[in-house]
């Protein structure tokens, strides 16, 4: 019984340790993101170059990313999450300090990399932990990232505010965010590769399974980059709302987004993934049609609002379920990470390039199009579904203790 107390103690630990990497792992995004107009400045790159340099982060992450399932099975999860989250975090430095276009594209490529590297290993953890306890908390972790990420992003609107040198702002972010991810990583689980594990290839496909899932995520990662990138412009031009008001819709939409990921494994607990996604693509579908035929600001304020809640549990719920799809769960999060990120890369500009031929309604018609897809396609995340009603069935293996 002491033994039992012990270890669901540690576990509850972990989740919090976790929960912790989460949140400055969306921290060190957040803080960028608020700078990019000082590193175009410092660079001294135009905006299509700007957009040029911006794909090399998606770039690095995608390549990369299969590396993490290796680098933990060779050093153990917890060295391995503080090792990449450290680069991760001392990467922010490096596009601040890029001189021109050729340094610009390599620091973001390094600064993808080790995002997606970390980013692997954290989802990995967050899986195990999810197991040993037995219900949700993927969709905690995630809002945690988007709470950390908002956090950035207010220190950063700060400095900016202030005058600040982006080299100084990131150098001192980081050297904060660090301290705070080592510490943080104190209270990971431990997780060692057995003696007869073999270790999983450098590179390799995703399985089909994770394919499978990555698509589903592709639909919702699709739906956020093009609300998040081209929802206010959305209102401006083609419903001729101000600045300010167009502005206040994408906060709306990343403040339904936040909220329905803290709050959304007890709904996953409740209904199970299946039937929480099928939800989603319901209400994500909603906010959509709202946006395409609503035809005033109001309208497609309430549809972006709805696409944020829509979309908001999707990904983690695809991390999920990608960590319990087959016997190698680093590679299968790897893979459906990889697609994700290259939805995320090719969702603005897609969007533009619709728009360009068509326009902007059209193009959000084809993110409507994507959110339906998520209420037909969630029965690939059935793959080790917790939620829901528990259903005895003969044979059935015992939960395994925790250890």
């Amino acid at each position: 019984m002491a033994r039992g107390i012990h270890d669901q103690r540690v576990v509850r630990h972990a989740r919090y340790a976790v929960a912790a990497v989460f949140l400055v792992h969306g921290s060190v995004t957040g803080s960028f993101a608020t700078r990019v107009p000082w590193i175009q400045d410092h660079a001294g790159v135009s905006a299509g170059q700007l957009g040029l340099a911006l794909a090399f982060p998606a770039l690095g992450a995608s390549l990369t990313m299969p590396l993490a399932g290796r680098i933990s099975h060779r050093f153990g999860a917890k060295t391995a999450l503080r090792g990449l989250l450290a680069l991760w975090t001392l990467a922010l430095t490096l596009p601040s300090l890029a001189p021109n276009l050729g340094t610009l594209c390599l620091a973001l490529f390094v600064y993808g990399a080790t995002a997606g590297m970390s980013d692997v290993a954290m989802n990995a953890l967050g899986v195990e932990i999810e197991n040993r306890l037995d219900r949700s908390i993927m969709s905690g972790l995630h809002g945690m990232w988007s709470v950390g990420a908002l956090l950035g992003s207010v220190g950063g609107t700060l400095a900016a505010h202030l005058d600040t040198d982006a080299r100084v702002h990131h150098l001192i972010a980081a050297g904060v965010l660090t301290v705070l991810g080592l510490v943080a990583c104190t209270w990971v689980l431990d997780l060692q590769p057995t003696e007869d594990e073999e270790a999983p290839p450098r590179f390799a496909l995703p399985p089909k399974s994770a394919v499978l899932i990555g698509a589903v995520g592709f639909c919702a990662v699709f739906a956020e980059g093009a609300s998040l990138d081209w929802s206010a412009v959305y209102l401006e031009d083609e419903l001729g709302t101000s600045a300010g008001l167009a502005a206040a819709c994408t906060t709306g939409f990343t403040l339904t987004m936040a909220i329905a990921r803290l709050a959304g494994d007890k709904v996953v607990d409740r209904y199970g993934a299946v039937r929480t996604v099928r939800l989603s693509g319901v209400v994500a579908t909603l906010g959509g049609l709202l946006i395409v035929f609503g035809g005033h600001p109001a309208v497609a304020m309430t549809g972006f609002a709805l696409m944020g809640l829509g979309i908001a549990v999707v990904v983690p719920l695809c991390f999920a379920a990608a960590g319990r799809s087959g016997n190698n769960p680093s590679q299968a999060i790897a893979g459906v990470a990889t697609i994700t990120y290259t939805s995320g890369l090719i969702a603005p500009s897609a969007i533009g390039g619709l728009a360009q031929l068509t326009s902007l309604v059209v193009s959000f018609g084809l993110v409507t199009l994507l959110s339906c897809g998520l209420a037909v396609f969630a029965k690939v995340l059935r793959a080790g579904d917790r939620g829901g009603p528990k259903v005895d069935t003969p044979g059935a293996a015992a939960p395994e203790p925790l250890h």
